[in-house]
């Protein structure tokens, strides 16, 4: 087999990263060898491989449904936002320039094609199969003429195209329908057909319908995959998170001890791998919310402050919401905040910013002894060490440089010898992404922020992250293997889209 496949949504969040992970599982439990790969990622949820290269998360969530480890290869393009109309190009795992979307989009995006084909040819090369995940829809006619990810990349690789839409959204007909009608007839070639996602209720309800699309299309749909809670498992997109409700949509086990903890993430601007509090939310008995009023921090046991790619501007955020005064008075009352990568530098004195920003010397909330000075060089590495007794490990993805003036350690190396971060009474600060994930470190984390907030709450003893991610992961292929036609999908991947597939007018316009 060397088969591949890309998975287009009709909308951008229409499922595309999950039910790429959900095949991906599905096939190496079938002992098939199998690779993600997505040629450009707009996201601020970011990792670092073993390589020391940043990609998405997505990708790297994917590359653990197939029992791999991530590489660049996976993701050769990610675009960091840094505001609406700018974005920090990543490219092979290395930040290569700030460009604005019409910069990019005017011509430097078409000259990367052929990295991203290079890439996609060596994953082909090596692995069974390759699923692909696109982004946003295919038929963005407005951008299909520089397009690396959708159709330019299924055309030029003659992959076959499953189109995966939300009908939780509603109009998913219309969705399927007009996404081909929009392509031009090279590209409406290689769409195979649909596959429904987050359906509620009675399927036999929703075959009339996609019989009618079969007729009007002459593309089949591959499943209809029902609605299951808590698989919205790393999102891509920071600047589209809830300020409301939990991290976690799934029921979890009450709490071990007489109360739960509650946590409280600041929605910073331009919130960075805010993937970091879901292993706090797995926890039994935390209750983790995002929050932007500082009324919202009273009650709060723990706050947290995530990463941002605009320290100095969630800074100012702070500031102007009243963020920042009800921080520094909760650190003056010894009440538990945890800084993490900018959270952890805007808890510091002061910052020195000619790269993120380039407003030069900002004042920080002065709650740790820190100076942050910014690097032009981004730190990229998967660091392990211990602290509170416990072994760590993690990933830095920061241009800030930290000179730790005073305080405690936070994380150090077997030997004692300080790595990172700082800690003042119940406030903490480390650019250490991912801690969180490591048990016995979480734990004794939240025994700690307990004890702080005079609350009676007990970690449980056998929680196990990064279990429960592989049961998230299973979960995901048991979705495809129980709701799609597999023998159909099998077919699609290793022998490409059915041939005589109709022109479906008007077309792509001119």
């Amino acid at each position: 087999m060397n088969g591949g496949l890309l998975v287009a949504g009709t909308t951008s969040d229409a499922g595309k990263s999950v039910v790429t992970a959900g095949i991906c599982r599905w096939l190496v439990r079938q002992g098939v060898k199998v690779a993600p790969f997505k040629a450009q990622n707009m996201s601020l949820n970011s990792f670092v491989t073993r390589e020391g290269a940043e990609i998405g998360r997505a990708q790297a969530m994917q590359a653990q449904a197939c029992r791999i480890e991530p590489t660049a290869l996976m993701n050769p393009v990610l675009l960091k936002p840094g505001g609406e109309q700018s974005s920090q190009v990543v490219l092979l795992g290395k930040p290569v320039g700030e460009l604005s979307a019409r910069g990019y989009h005017g011509g430097r995006q078409q000259r990367l094609l052929g990295t991203v084909l290079d890439c996609l040819a060596e994953l082909r090369g090596t692995y069974d199969a390759v699923i692909c995940e696109g982004a946003g829809s295919p038929a963005e006619i407005n951008l299909r003429r520089t397009d690396i990810v959708n159709m330019g990349i299924a055309r030029n690789a003659r992959l076959p195209v499953l189109v995966v839409g939300d009908i939780d959204r509603g109009g998913v007909f219309a969705s399927f329908f007009g996404t081909v009608a929009l392509l031009s007839p090279e590209d409406q070639e290689l769409v195979a057909g649909f596959l429904v996602n987050k359906f509620r209720g009675d399927v036999s309800l929703l075959e009339p319908g996609l019989e009618m699309l079969h007729g009007l299309t002459g593309r089949r749909a591959y499943g209809v995959l029902p609605f299951r809670h808590g698989l919205g498992i790393d999102e891509e997109d920071g600047l589209r998170v809830s300020l409301r409700g939990t991290v976690r949509e799934s029921t979890v086990s009450p709490p071990v001890g007489e109360d739960v903890l509650r946590v409280a993430v600041c929605a910073i601007p331009l919130m960075s791998n805010f993937t970091d509090v879901d292993a706090l939310a797995a926890e039994p008995g935390v209750v983790v919310r995002f929050v932007d009023r500082p009324e919202e921090l009273a009650d709060a046991d723990l706050v947290v402050i995530p990463g941002t790619r605009g320290t100095v501007r969630a800074l100012e955020w702070l500031r102007e919401r009243g963020l920042a005064e009800a921080l520094k008075h909760r650190a003056a009352e010894g009440r538990p905040v945890l800084g993490i990568c900018g959270g952890f530098q805007i808890l510091g004195e002061h910052i020195e910013d000619e790269v993120e920003s380039r407003e030069g010397h900002v004042a920080g909330l002065g709650i740790l002894p820190v100076r942050v000075r910014f690097a032009r060089e981004k730190t990229l590495t998967r660091p392990e060490g211990e602290a509170l007794g416990e072994r760590v490990e993690g990933y830095e993805i920061h241009h800030g440089v930290a000179d730790i003036l005073g305080g405690e350690g936070f994380i150090s190396d077997d030997k004692g010898h300080s790595l990172d971060g700082c800690r003042v009474g119940q406030t903490w600060g480390t650019h250490w992404h991912g801690s969180l994930e490591s048990d016995g470190f979480r734990r004794a984390f939240l025994r700690e922020v307990a004890a702080a907030a005079g609350r009676r709450f007990v970690p449980a003893p056998d929680t196990s992250f990064a279990a429960l991610r592989e049961e998230q992961l299973d979960r995901l292929g048991d979705l495809i293997e129980q709701h799609a036609d597999t023998d159909a999908l099998w077919r699609l991947i290793e022998s490409g889209a059915p041939q005589g597939l109709p022109f479906i007018p008007p077309g792509a316009p001119a």
